[in-house]
């Protein structure tokens, strides 16, 4: 209401040039046209004079009802500036504003943002300002502020703040304050952000702030709490003005000389985009960043600099940083500011951890340690990279002594998440080093992990909440992955390999979690779910799984005979390996799976499910699938022979896929005498007869020895397992291949009867 009565007060200040010519202001009842006259400068005289018995103002009572009574715009509007004349500020209560609206309605403020024709002597923009300062007033009733009266004004209000005038213009400037008073209020109630940017008002709050107009600054901080709540769908409705805000900021931080940068660096992450910042940005925010963190700095000064620079690490790794001699030096500092932050933070028993900040000093270690392990195009020349391993070894050695003092009532804590991540980030690269240290940390990995996945929708939140407490406020992507269990995988499969800290594993119960962990995230690939939807982090987490089950299979076969999560895995391996190795770009998870079930079945090969179910004969026959079309004939030019080669599908991934091939094919040798069925099965699946066919069509110089090896040894087992199958191998020449080939074995299996 005050800012109603300051518009009306403006207007009667300026003359009869703001008000109309032909209003006909009507005497009120009990009101001379002399007092009416000279209302603008009578304000004293309205001083409430509260009715004891009602609590009321009576002379507001008596205005009101003359507004009520009110038979067109001229006596509305009369009455209505005698309603802000007997109202001051600090006197009107919410009933007492929702009494005005009540006798005012929306009726009237409708017509003024909508007229089209003023009256002579008016200006267009005042009666419109008129209408927006009774918005504005109803707006502060937060009920009022989400009716349908208000939200389908919200259009209009935002042309508003982009229309052009005389910038000087007091009643245009109230009118803009009022605008942004009516705007900031409905962003104030649950759904208000959805309707302001179903109205369009991100785009014109971008426009009016790259306008740097009246209140563009008012149109900034309504931009950063639209971002704040809503920021998937304010990108959504509005990408190119954000885009073109982001640039601005970009560039005034870049130039930069005062304290404003510092003001710019807290802002700026709420403007990166949720998917990828635009190139034509990196320049001006690494050299912005750069000059801030290169100088000498209190922590208020240098923090949100950290958690920009963090910020960019998430959504662009390192592309932002350029190459070269400035770009390698850049990183090495953010690296270097990162774990002296973290160590400093951890170390100190009893010091209250800053866990936004060390949060983003995280995401600078993991960026440091992604370019430490790049072989090509790495940022960081080798002496770089050495000094940073030995600096970000020291923090993780922080990060391990804070986990370790981790009780239960912290477990679901954000930054103890964060604390995970970081750690099995340098798990994935590096388990050497610190070994003690991890070794001793391991039962309390296994526990956090095992709650975790337990209550998955906790973990879940988790994530977000990592990311709101440092990288940013949008939901975070596949790098961020919901669960604890994901994270340490690839640190797992290292350790397996080691005797010490994998008795550790299988101590606390490590293989049983994977296996249920696996069997889950199975689930989300089979039919009936749309794998096209899952992010690349779940079928890389099967495979890693894959690899730790290999690991053990090798290393602890004993497990696996009496371990019973182990019979179940065996038994979702078979089933789901024919559907898998029918799917197009799927081929390494086959692989995975396909090899790991050979092994597996070698090791239960005395297991119910393994003598010649219909389950297992699928398996079988998909693992042979997969074995069988690796290699094709392929003609060459200038040649009547043609050569042993991959085939298509195989071809582009066969570097990943090779150590499994051949590991396949060695335990599918070794299956053969334990599965009386196996051999039969193989022959009518004519591999054998198709192997010995290929080798007979390709030159024996093109197959690589350890190709050889491989072929020779599933066909000696097949023969010596089964009759048929050594009489089919003589019809397809196997005597006459295996002789030029020089497999002996072979050649003296097929010799005899």
């Amino acid at each position: 209401m005050v800012l109603l009565s300051r518009f009306l007060e403006v207007t009667l200040d300026q003359g009869p040039f703001f008000i109309p010519k032909d209003l006909q202001i009507q005497p009120l009842k009990g009101t001379s046209p002399g007092e009416l006259g000279k209302a603008g400068i009578m304000a004293s005289d309205c001083e409430p004079a509260l009715n004891q018995a009602e609590g009321r103002n009576p002379t507001l009572e008596r205005y009101l009802g003359a507004l009520r009574e009110a038979k067109n715009d001229s006596e509305q509007f009369a009455a209505l500036l005698l309603v802000t004349k007997a109202v001051k500020a600090g006197d009107i209560d919410a009933k007492t504003r929702r009494r005005i609206f009540d006798a005012v309605g929306f009726t009237f403020p409708n017509r003024l943002l909508t007229t089209k024709e003023a009256p002579d002597g008016c200006p267009d923009h005042v009666l419109r300002a008129l209408g927006v300062a009774l918005l504005a007033c109803f707006c502060s009733d937060p009920e009022l502020a989400v009716h349908p009266q208000v939200l389908n004004k919200i259009p209009i209000l935002s042309t508003f703040l982009t229309a052009r005038g005389d910038p000087d213009d007091a009643a245009r400037r109230s009118m803009i304050d009022d605008t942004y008073q009516c705007l900031t209020a409905v962003a104030g109630t649950p759904r208000g952000p959805r309707h302001l940017i179903a109205g369009g008002t991100v785009s014109a709050l971008c426009q009016a702030y790259l306008g740097h107009g009246y209140g563009f600054d008012q149109a900034l901080a309504l931009l950063v709490g639209l971002l704040a709540a809503a920021e998937t769908q304010c990108w959504k409705e509005a990408e190119p003005d954000l885009l073109a805000v982001l640039r601005g900021l970009s560039e005034d931080f870049q130039k930069a000389e005062d304290a404003s940068k510092f003001e710019l660096c807290q802002l700026l992450p709420l403007f990166l985009p949720p998917t990828t910042v635009p190139p034509e940005c990196y320049r001006d925010l690494q050299a912005g960043l750069a000059r801030i963190l290169g100088s000498k700095l209190s922590s208020w000064q240098r923090n949100p600099a950290l958690k920009l620079a963090a910020r960019l690490a998430h959504a662009c790794g390192s592309d932002w940083i350029p190459a070269g001699s400035s770009g390698s030096k850049f990183l090495a500092l953010l690296v270097n500011l990162a774990c002296v932050e973290v160590r400093l933070a951890l170390e100190e028993t009893g010091t209250e951890v800053k866990e936004d900040v060390v949060t983003a000093c995280y995401a600078l270690m993991e960026l440091g340690i992604q370019e430490c392990t790049r072989c090509e195009q790495s940022l960081l020349k080798e002496p770089q990279k050495v000094q940073l391993v030995s600096v970000m070894k020291e923090a993780i050695g922080a990060v391990i002594h804070y986990l370790l003092q981790v009780g239960s009532e912290k477990q679901k804590e954000p930054f103890v998440f964060a604390s995970v991540r970081i750690l099995g980030a340098w798990l994935a690269e590096e388990t050497s080093s610190l070994r003690k240290e991890v070794c001793q940390l391991l039962p309390f990995l296994v526990r956090y992990a095992k709650t975790l996945y337990e209550e998955a929708e906790e973990a879940n939140d988790l994530t977000q909440q990592v990311a709101n407490l440092a990288i940013s406020p949008t939901t975070p992507g596949p790098t961020w992955p919901g669960d604890a269990l994901r994270l340490l995988l690839p640190g797992w499969c290292h350790l397996t390999v080691e005797d010490g800290p994998r008795e550790i594993l299988i101590k606390e119960g490590a293989p049983s979690l994977l296996c249920k962990y696996f069997l889950q995230q199975w689930e989300l690939t089979s039919p009936g779910h749309d794998t096209s939807v899952l992010p690349d982090s779940v079928e890389i987490g099967l495979q890693t799984c894959c690899h730790i089950f290999l690991n053990l299979v090798v290393t602890a076969p004993g497990l696996i005979k009496r371990d019973a999560c182990f019979t179940s895995l065996m038994n979702t391996l078979m089933t789901s390996l024919p559907a898998l190795v029918q799917q197009q770009g799927r081929l390494l998870l086959a692989a995975n799976v396909a090899t790991l079930g050979l092994l597996m079945a070698r090791l239960l090969s005395t297991s119910p499910a393994l003598q010649g179910t219909p389950a297992s004969r699928g398996f079988f026959a998909a693992a042979i699938l997969f074995l069988s079309q690796s290699h094709v004939a392929r003609a060459t030019p200038g040649s009547d022979q043609a050569v042993l080669a991959l085939s298509p599908e195989y071809e582009g991934i066969w570097a990943d896929l090779q150590e499994l091939w051949f590991l396949g094919m060695q335990a599918f040798t070794g299956c053969v005498p334990l599965l009386p069925w196996l051999a039969p099965a193989a022959l009518r699946s004519r591999w054998p007869q198709e192997l010995l066919q290929l080798l007979g069509s390709v030159s024996p110089n093109s197959v690589k020895p350890e190709m050889v090896a491989a072929y020779q040894g599933v066909l000696v087992e097949l023969a010596r397992a089964n009759r048929l199958c050594r009489e089919a191998m003589r019809l397809q020449a196997g005597e006459e291949t295996a002789s030029h080939y020089r497999m002996a074995a072979l050649e003296q299996c097929l010799s005899e009867p």
